[in-house]
């Protein structure tokens, strides 16, 4: 395995706040990620809802690993910009977002999320798009 990829997995497993919300990282490869959580109360809003916060986490975070997958060695990617689309109200088991590379960078990258909520039924519904920039910086 790469050492982009590698570094990639990492970040799903040590950055405390994403281990916190339990996301978990389901498939990888150069310019993709996808991530899920398994929804509980406490990813919920006052209604019952999905946060949108929790939303917003998965698609930056799932996207910033994509990115990681095309970077050099010695590189990391830090979230420059972001915004986020929040098509309905989310509800069910999973929680799962797929991130695209749509152009790498020296610099910038831009990447696409997607957040599907997957119900009891096992059907899948997107939820919420995002476009994620992300600055490339040397790593210290």
């Amino acid at each position: 395995m790469s050492t982009q990829l590698l570094e990639a997995r990492r970040v799903f497993e040590v950055a405390p706040f994403i281990r916190d919300l339990g996301c978990q990282l389901i498939a990888l490869d150069d310019g993709f990620c996808e991530s899920r959580i398994a929804l509980e109360t406490r990813h919920q809003q006052q209604d019952g809802f999905v946060h949108a916060g929790v939303q917003a986490t998965l698609a930056d975070h799932t996207a910033g690993t994509a990115a990681v997958t095309l970077i050099s060695e010695g590189e990391l990617v830090l979230t420059a910009e972001f915004k986020i689309n929040l098509l309905r109200a989310a509800k069910g088991r999973y929680l799962l977002c797929r991130s695209q590379v749509l152009k790498p960078g020296r610099s910038l990258s831009v990447v696409e999320s997607e957040v599907f909520v997957e119900r009891d039924d096992g059907q899948q519904v997107l939820v919420s798009k995002a476009t994620v920039t992300l600055a490339v910086l040397q790593s210290t």
